[in-house]
């Protein structure tokens, strides 16, 4: 599916389209229209931990979101070896509305309660 970017990605102002492409019932595939060399690699993060966050009036508008769109919400996660060692954005999610086909990446500012480099080990079960 894919999405036009409302609200730029950080670092990745140039991105104005992507492609979502689903790996499995967790993870997704990002990757610029412009460019097939930048993508990204996604996680839903509310199967990892209970995640939530205030969407900006902003946001909404930029995204044509109402009460009753449908919403995807993703994290980046920065893929390392062994997997364990992989690290989550919860900091600054990405939100997608499949109705409208828009996303922007919302940062969390002033918040307490997630990090910008969690280590998904810290979430898996041992």
């Amino acid at each position: 599916m894919k999405f036009n970017i409302c609200s730029s990605l950080l670092g990745f102002e140039n991105i104005k389209e992507v492609q979502l492409e689903k790996i499995d019932d967790i993870f997704m595939k990002m990757v610029s229209a412009e460019d097939s060399n930048i993508s990204f690699t996604l996680i839903n993060p509310f199967v990892l931990r209970a995640y939530d966050f205030e969407l900006t009036t902003q946001m909404q508008e930029l995204l044509e979101a109402t009460p009753e769109s449908n919403l995807l919400i993703l994290n980046i996660v920065v893929i390392q070896k062994p997997i364990e060692d992989s690290l989550i954005n919860f900091l600054a999610p990405l939100i997608f509305n499949t109705d409208t086909n828009k996303a922007g990446q919302l940062i969390l500012s002033d918040n307490q309660k997630y990090g910008i480099a969690e280590k998904i080990s810290d979430y898996l079960t041992k």
